[in-house]
């Protein structure tokens, strides 16, 4: 049987991840006020947001994302550069997991939505029944079924 991160393993050298695997590599943590405002721990960080690093060479510097890596999970940041040797300058590239997402881009409708729906679950009615699917009225009924157990013989 072939273990699960064998299995990524094997796809990320074939060059086919799944996106909702990618997707989790681009996840970082959410400051305490949206933590508060959003009612979740981390989310999907996206160009636009408004980060700040917290560990690393470059903590303590806040800046808005410019260009999401999905394939590295890395982000590029304005303000964070590098000089290069033979001049000139180079984005560093800083991995989603050593940043705090301080303030969310909400131009996106499904990031709103997602943001309302967890805020705002939906409530069940416990008194209301559950519908039955087709495969459930068809069965045939228990009783018609014969009763024998190994050892018996009819």
């Amino acid at each position: 049987m072939v273990n699960g991160v064998e299995k990524l393993l094997t796809n990320r050298l074939m060059g086919v991840v799944p996106k909702h695997l990618t997707e989790r590599k681009v996840r970082s943590s959410l400051s305490r006020a949206l933590r508060e405002k959003c009612g979740r721990r981390n989310l999907r960080v996206i160009a636009g947001d408004t980060i700040k690093v917290i560990r690393g060479e470059y903590s303590g510097i806040e800046g808005k994302v410019e260009k999401v890596n999905m394939r590295r999970g890395s982000l590029a940041i304005e303000g964070i550069q590098r000089e290069k040797v033979r001049g000139g300058n180079v984005k560093v590239e800083i991995n989603s997991t050593n940043v705090v997402i301080t303030d969310l881009d909400l131009d996106d409708k499904y990031r709103q939505a997602l943001i309302q729906r967890i805020r705002e679950p939906k409530k069940k009615n416990p008194t209301e029944k559950k519908a039955r699917n087709r495969k459930q009225d068809k069965r045939r009924p228990t009783s018609n079924r014969k009763n024998t157990t190994k050892g018996e013989e009819k």
